[in-house]
């Protein structure tokens, strides 16, 4: 016996145990190719399925990264010792509300000699200013000119302690809550050290990117559901506020942001989050499982079953939901497709559809 004999005869007799087994262990009937061609033939056995149709919604699905609304070290812009801290830490504070007073004995002493020196400035240049209005030619312009330069310079400078003096009162900008304290009273604090975070809670950002041949369908507005491992099993829900203008170049990605309420502030900043965006529905998309779609080549195909034999198809994918994959072009409700056994089919190969036990 040849050795190709023997290999015919070896796949033959797998085939054969193939068939008697899926329709023993699997409950699956043998439909003979003849019910699909009227020809009786044998062939390799497979599983078909219907292309059907359903309502489907075209959705985008990403993870992020969740954000506050708000956040910022609260530093101070000048130098001092902490006088009083007028937070606790985890408390939600308003805006304008005072946090933190620098000592300001200071500054209160060097205002107090600023505005001595801006009295005597004002005095001298009104004085010299009414002699100049007489018309005695007691003052030269240049006098003139000189006091009225130390006027400006005396008002500059109380200016500046009066805005030095100010900055010793540091305040939340916004409303929000206080996180942990780094410093304490009668800390000496330089000009921009940490002294507490602030972060608004009320709602939370979240960026997250699309593929640049998704950008058509994205627009301000569009409803997004989010989850967390931190709630399994939880959605909460938000929509796109801001669509960045500029695509990166190196992940050819656009960076969208979206708000989500958090009145319960149950999120935090920092959570990982998978986000899921709803750009639109179809109500009778064509539907075939997922199983029954093979890849080749950077394209796709199926193999539909025409009269008792395999044929290959290539098809164009669309939205995927629950085990099941649309088809946007090269299927019609009309065809039957292979659902398995198709990876061992070549173009125009004979088959023996095996039917499933109805449930």
């Amino acid at each position: 016996m040849t050795p190709r004999r023997t290999t015919y005869l070896l796949l033959f007799a797998l085939t054969a145990i193939f068939v008697t087994y899926a329709v023993k262990w699997t409950g699956l009937t043998p439909v003979p190719a003849s019910d699909l061609s009227g020809t009786p033939t044998t062939g390799t056995a497979v599983v078909l399925a219907p292309v059907t149709t359903d309502r489907i919604r075209h959705t985008i699905r990403a993870v992020g990264t969740l954000r506050a609304n708000e956040s910022i070290l609260i530093r101070p812009e000048i130098a001092g010792r902490i006088r009083q801290v007028w937070f606790e830490e985890g408390q939600t504070v308003e805006k304008d509300q005072l946090l933190v007073d620098l000592d300001d004995s200071e500054l209160q002493a060097e205002l107090a000699q600023a505005a001595a020196q801006l009295k005597v400035s004002r005095l001298t240049y009104e004085r010299l200013k009414q002699l100049d209005l007489d018309g005695k030619r007691y003052v030269t312009k240049q006098q003139l000119d000189e006091v009225a330069g130390a006027l400006h310079v005396s008002q500059a400078n109380h200016a500046l302690y009066a805005t030095r003096l100010a900055k010793t009162k540091i305040r939340a900008p916004f409303s929000g809550i206080t996180g942990i304290r780094r410093v304490s009273p009668g800390d000496f604090v330089g000009a921009g050290l940490d002294i507490v975070n602030l972060e608004d809670l009320a709602q939370l950002k979240i960026d997250f990117k699309v593929p640049e041949t998704l950008l058509r369908h994205l627009a301000p507005g569009q409803p997004i559901e989010l989850t967390t491992d931190a709630y399994p099993g939880e959605i909460f829900h938000g929509a796109v506020y801001v669509i960045d203008p500029q695509v990166e170049m190196t992940t050819r990605s656009v960076q969208v942001r979206a708000r989500i309420p958090n009145s319960q502030q149950r999120l935090r900043p920092g959570m990982f989050a998978q986000v899921l965006l709803t750009y639109g529905q179809e109500e009778r998309a064509l539907l075939i499982p997922e199983e029954a779609v093979m890849p080749k080549q950077e394209k796709t195909y199926v193999y539909v079953a025409r009269e008792g034999t395999a044929q290959q198809r290539e098809i164009t994918l669309g939205t995927r939901t629950k085990g099941f994959v649309q088809v946007l072009n090269g299927l019609t409700e009309q065809d039957t497709i292979i659902r398995v056994g198709h990876h061992k089919l070549q173009e125009g190969d004979p088959i023996v559809a095996l039917t499933e036990p109805s449930r």
